[in-house]
């Protein structure tokens, strides 16, 4: 049997470690900083593609008694969808719940509508016109991205 104290850890290990360590941090202190242009986002890539809107609406959404979240045209104040507890659109719950967390710790009230947007590159995306956060539904899969499609076609139909 070898004796495991008597063995010393490979001095080369430790400084390629400290390398690879020392190179990431560098890398990622200098995008953060500006100093080297990190990827562009979707919203920023669109603005810079100069991306056309296709169709763009503004809903607000509430809760019914029952349980049904009501989404509601910010423009007309007609009902434009009812999501009926038990439905297969859960996704849109989901979203809106971390959204009202994001508006309940910047102080933001109910009020300002979300807008959905269809964008010529085929992106659907949902901005929280009280906070700024903007949302690429596509990111969450087809199915999830097609409940936000369903509330826009809704409207349109």
């Amino acid at each position: 049997m070898t004796d495991m104290a008597a063995q010393q850890f490979p001095k080369g290990a430790l400084w390629g470690a400290a390398a690879v360590i020392g190179i990431t941090l560098t890398a990622v202190t200098a995008v953060r900083t500006g100093l080297v242009a990190g990827p562009a986002t979707a919203p920023a890539a669109r603005a810079r593609d100069h991306v056309a809107i296709v169709t763009s609406r503004q809903f607000v959404f509430s809760d019914r008694a029952d349980g049904a979240l009501v989404a509601t045209d910010a423009a007309t104040g007609k009902t434009a969808m009812t999501v009926v507890p038990g439905s297969n659109s859960g996704f849109i719950r989901g979203v809106l719940r971390g959204l009202a967390r994001e508006r309940m710790l910047k102080q933001v009230g109910r009020e300002p509508p979300f807008a959905v947007t269809q964008w010529a590159d085929g992106a659907l995306t949902l901005t929280d016109t009280g906070t700024g956060r903007v949302i690429e539904l596509g990111s969450f899969g087809p199915d999830n991205r097609a409940t936000w499609a369903k509330l826009l076609a809704a409207h349109e139909g």
